[in-house]
C-alpha cells in the first residue's frame, strides 16, 4: 500500500490513545477530504441499493469524520418507507439508543455537546453505521475509547448489521481487537467496500 502524499511521515503509534490522536489529526489535516467524501457519497449510495434493511442507526460527524446524511437522506426516498436514527447516550447503561432524524427535526446538545434529536420516538435499527477513527482487518474498529458501540451491540438483540465507516488513511494493518470489541460486519471507505463478510 502506497503511502498518499498528505500522510504524516511517523509510523502508526503502537498504544491506542496515542494512535487515535494521531489518526484524529491527519483526518483533519487531508487537504482533499471533501473530494473523499464525495467519493464515499457514491460508495454508500450504491451500497446502501444492495441491502433490505429499513432502518438505520447513524451518528452526526464529529472532528472531521465523513457525513452520511445526504447519502442517507436520499435514500429514504420512494418505497418502501425508511427510518433513519441518530444515537442517544442512556446515562445509567452508557449505552446508545436511536431516536428518530429527518432533516429539519428539532435538535439539542448531549453532554458531549454533540447535536441529538429532540424528542422523536425511539426504534432499533436494522443497520448500523459505525464512525471510525481507524480500522483494522476482518471486523476490528478503533474508536474514539468510550465503549458506547461495543456496550450497545453486546446489548441488542437481534445485533443489527453493523458497517464500519472512515476514510482510507486510517487503516492500521497490525490492529487487533480486544476481548470486549465487537467486530464489524462490513467498512467502507472512500475507495470502495473494504471488507464484507456473511453474517450467521
Amino acid at each position: 500500500m502506497t503511502t498518499p502524499p498528505w500522510k504524516f511521515s511517523l509510523e502508526p503509534a503502537r498504544d491506542k490513545p496515542t494512535l487515535r490522536r494521531q489518526l484524529k489529526a491527519e483526518r483533519l489535516a487531508m487537504t482533499d477530504r471533501h473530494q473523499r467524501s464525495v467519493h464515499m457519497q457514491e460508495v454508500l449510495r450504491v451500497w446502501l441499493v444492495t441491502r433490505p434493511e429499513t432502518s438505520i442507526g447513524a451518528y452526526w460527524p464529529i472532528k472531521g469524520e465523513f457525513d452520511a446524511m445526504p447519502a442517507l437522506f436520499r435514500w429514504t426516498e420512494g418505497e418502501p418507507y425508511r427510518l433513519i436514527g441518530l444515537p442517544v447516550i442512556d446515562r445509567d447503561t452508557k449505552q446508545l439508543d436511536f431516536h428518530v432524524w429527518y432533516p429539519g427535526c428539532p435538535m439539542e446538545d448531549d453532554a458531549y455537546g454533540i447535536p441529538k434529536p429532540k424528542g422523536t420516538d425511539k426504534f432499533e435499527p436494522e443497520l448500523l453505521l459505525v464512525p471510525c477513527v481507524g480500522f483494522g482487518d476482518d471486523g476490528v474498529r478503533l474508536g474514539y475509547g468510550g465503549g458506547f458501540y461495543d456496550r450497545t451491540l453486546a446489548a441488542l438483540t437481534p445485533r443489527p448489521y453493523t458497517v464500519g465507516i472512515g476514510y482510507s488513511h486510517g487503516y492500521v494493518p497490525w490492529l487487533e481487537a480486544e476481548p470486549h470489541d465487537m467486530p464489524l460486519d462490513a467498512m467502507i471507505t472512500e475507495d470502495g467496500v473494504f471488507w464484507e463478510r456473511e453474517r450467521d
